[in-house]
């Protein structure tokens, strides 16, 4: 048993004593000199829902060099997060048809007794041995093999939906449904894009859009690109994406969430969207407000992603929407590669870094510390509203108090005693740790990032998962 003392409640601002029953023995994991069972004077700490993700990478099945559910979801917990949501680019893709022997990936999903990447995925726990350390939930591919030919067809993939003969479905399929439909690293094609929409409307799910479409180019197209020498990626190929959704979410009221929005352009297109109360949301990742593309000179393939780090004034647009309410919430884009592959210099070198276990700190110094807005609404962006878009309800600390314990000077919230243990999902957050980035203390299998010995503020120090420890960094 863990008592934290005097610990915040990270809404209301209220010093309680939280008390958490113990470890989950399954998942659990710690760094070094972690404590989990004592008493810990916890003043300077702060008790939050934990974490969400809605766009994450993990490489499972197919690539598993590069990242594993295991050590994918040892990244989420580390950096404080409690969900995530799988994107459906693995190999074979997420799309709902049978694993082809042969083809990439397929022998991962067949030798799990599987019968397709959904199925797997569903049942990681129960094939490798263990629960992993986040829930997660999927997200299904809007065209037939991520190839943007042909739509998917919703009769391959609905019994995985939540609420579709849920009698049925064992604990595993129960607990990973999927919840959102995707091509996530390209956008929907013009020519299946109203099928996509019409199987979104149909089955209840939301289209998450990769907002930006290019053929060629290797960076933001500009002074920098030219400096290199290297093609540039015009700033247009994601405000097209944008408006050629608006307009199809106005005309078939389908809520689509844009992904990774790094333009100024694209904001206000958003905020009109909104304005005219559309069903539109969007997000963007730490990288984007904390780097432009001149970071290419300063930590070249590690700063290559898709769509590209933009101009400074972008960067500048992008931290204005996020204070204004443009901005939904915050996603890592967590994209994992062998270190060889970014190796390869910056035209070959493949997109993306991992950032879920650096995300919060990165985000606090830019957007907290600087004074863009408040730590509550930082941990709103990183957990409240992405639980929401996904479909959960994040856990409500004040909420338990009320029910859970009586009213006194200090009260005391003990995790084995409230009515819902298992619903329970919080991290211990320590909001003014100043930290320096290692990626070699990482618990991703990857080490592509750009951040690597940045000093930042905040850390996660815990994470709970059904009102149990899975990750504890507390007192190491």
């Amino acid at each position: 048993m863990l008592t934290l003392h005097d610990i915040r409640v990270w809404d209301t601002g209220e010093r309680i004593d939280l008390v958490i029953p113990g470890t989950d023995a399954q998942r659990y994991f710690d760094e070094p000199g972690a404590v989990s069972d004592d008493e810990f004077d916890a003043s300077g700490l702060t008790v939050a829902p934990g974490f969400a993700d809605p766009h994450v990478h993990f490489r499972d099945p197919g690539q598993t060099y590069k990242e594993s559910m295991r050590s994918g979801c040892a990244a989420a917990a580390s950096g404080g997060y409690t969900r995530v949501l799988i994107m459906p680019n693995t190999l074979p893709a997420m799309d709902g048809k049978p694993a082809r022997p042969g083809t990439p990936g397929a022998d991962d999903v067949l030798a799990a007794g599987a019968r397709d990447t959904i199925d797997y995925l569903q049942h990681y726990d129960a094939t490798h041995d263990g629960a992993l350390p986040a829930r997660y939930d999927l997200c299904v591919c809007a065209s037939v093999d991520r190839a943007g030919a042909q739509a998917t067809d919703p009769e391959d993939w609905r019994v995985h939906l939540p609420g579709v003969g849920d009698d049925t479905k064992d604990q595993y399929q129960l607990a990973h449904p999927v919840t959102a439909i995707s091509d996530d690293g390209a956008a929907v094609p013009d020519a299946i894009l109203d099928q996509v929409l019409a199987n979104a409307k149909a089955t209840g799910l939301y289209l998450i859009e990769h907002c930006e479409h290019h053929d060629s180019g290797i960076i933001n197209e500009g002074p920098v690109s030219r400096k290199l020498g290297v093609p540039g990626i015009p700033e247009d190929t994601e405000l097209r994406i944008v408006t050629r959704d608006i307009e199809a979410s106005r005309r078939t009221g389908v809520h689509v969430h844009f992904q990774h929005v790094s333009t100024a352009g694209s904001f206000e297109a958003i905020r009109a969207a909104k304005a005219e109360g559309l069903p539109i949301t969007c997000e963007t990742a730490p990288h984007y407000l904390a780097l432009s593309d001149e970071a290419i000179l300063t930590y070249g393939v590690m700063a290559k992603m898709n769509p590209p780090l933009r101009s400074e004034a972008d960067r500048r647009a992008t931290v204005a929407a996020i204070a204004d309410g443009t901005v939904d919430l915050i996603a890592t884009d967590h994209a994992p590669h062998a270190q060889d592959e970014k190796a390869a210099g910056l035209e070959q070198a493949p997109n993306g870094i991992i950032g879920l276990e650096c995300a919060y700190g990165v985000c606090h110094r830019v957007l907290v510390d600087g004074g863009y807005i408040s730590e509550q609404r930082l941990i709103e962006l990183m957990s409240v509203a992405p639980e929401h878009l996904m479909g959960h309800t994040p856990t409500d600390v004040a909420g338990l108090l009320n029910t859970s314990s009586r009213c006194a000077t200090k009260r005391t919230l003990d995790l084995a005693a409230v009515e819902h243990p298992e619903t329970v999902d919080l991290a211990i957050l320590d909001t003014s740790r100043h930290w320096t980035v290692d990626k070699n203390r990482f618990h991703s299998k990857a080490r592509n990032t750009p951040f690597d010995g940045w000093q930042v503020t905040g850390l996660p120090l815990a994470t709970i998962i059904g009102s149990r420890l899975v990750f504890s960094r507390i007192g190491a």
